[in-house]
């Protein structure tokens, strides 16, 4: 379903900070049945390893979201687990262990992998190279996705190395080209009735009317600069494929603009795919154009998701629900 494009105005207190993800090298390639037969002592081998992407695929679909799946251990996979192995009554140490393995991979018997024949829509683009600077980002009529590897890496939640890795040689720029993909999480997320944002421990975890954990993302929430805030507040607004409007009395680092000035919806747009409000001037939870980004940067007092888990989570809010900022769970 084409969802309309919505127009946004708000105090942009915190854009995505355009960061360069870090250099992790060239992946090596990792098979399908690799990923299907891992066992947990592949876990503590070279990374990226299967026994990794494995567990990842499964936290995903359990919506203990690690982030981009990527075959290597990292605090997002880390604080995935340990929630899970919370919500399972195990000890939660963040340490795929045993106990936490079998819970995990006993989970179902879905495979982990499926193949994808990529569409003539993948490719067919508009695709765009994304300056840096935001003045120059206003300049696009569309914050696109940079190539077919970006938009396919988000619609299956990979890091792009690794999906280069289940992959090695394809081509992810010719429509009928078959890969293999991480079979992720279906459906909407249930009714949510309470949000919480963790400070410390830098994640998104979403509830039912019972109390009943629905999800848990992990996220960036504010800087040192400017903090998010903490106490209660609620959600006023969803809004998807946002314009981003910057005001210059926010005086970005980087950016030299005296006059307001809109960047265009977008995967790539500052704010992602997804802008959910909340009332306190400026603030809300949104999307990145950074996914491998997410708890390792700051924001500017925001939260920040990757675009999958923003546009989850989205699918479950409605206007009114209370979020609460927490400085520990």
């Amino acid at each position: 379903m084409v969802v309309p494009m919505r127009r946004l105005y708000f105090l942009l207190i915190c854009p995505a900070l355009m960061q360069a993800s870090p250099a992790l090298g060239k992946a090596r390639s990792i098979s399908s049945t690799a990923v299907e037969n891992a066992t947990l002592d592949e876990a503590r081998k070279r990374e990226p390893n299967p026994a990794l992407v494995k567990a990842q695929i499964l936290l995903d679909r359990l919506r203990f979201s690690p982030g981009a799946i990527d075959g290597r251990r990292g605090d997002n996979t880390r604080l995935a687990l340990q929630t899970f192995q919370q919500a399972n009554h195990l000890k939660a140490t963040g340490d795929l262990d045993q106990q936490s393995w079998d819970a995990l991979t006993g989970t179902d018997g879905e495979p982990l992998l499926q193949d994808y024949e990529i569409t003539k829509d993948d490719v067919a683009g508009p695709f765009v190279k994304v300056p840096e600077q935001m003045e120059e980002q206003a300049k696009l009529k569309k914050l696109a996705y940079s190539s077919p590897l970006e938009l396919l890496s988000e619609k299956f939640h990979v890091d792009e190395e690794l999906l280069k890795a289940l992959n090695e040689g394809k081509d992810f720029e010719q429509a009928g080209t078959r890969i293999s993909v991480p079979k992720v999480r279906a459906g909407k997320l249930g009714k949510v009735e309470r949000i919480e944002v963790d400070k410390e421990q830098k994640a998104v975890r979403a509830y039912d009317k019972d109390g009943q954990l629905l999800a848990h993302y992990p996220a960036t929430v504010g800087s040192e600069a400017r903090p998010a805030p903490s106490g209660s507040f609620k959600v006023t607004k969803v809004a998807r494929n946002p314009l981003y409007t910057y005001e210059p009395k926010n005086q970005f680092k980087g950016v030299e603009a005296d006059q307001p000035f809109d960047i265009a919806p977008g995967p790539n747009n500052p704010v992602g795919t997804v802008w959910i409000e909340i009332n306190k001037d400026g603030y809300g939870l949104h999307g990145t154009p950074e996914p491998s980004q997410i708890g390792k940067t700051a924001s500017h007092g925001c939260v920040r998701l990757t675009n999958w888990d923003a546009e989850d989570l989205a699918s479950g809010v409605t206007k009114g629900d209370p979020v609460e900022f927490n400085e520990t769970s």
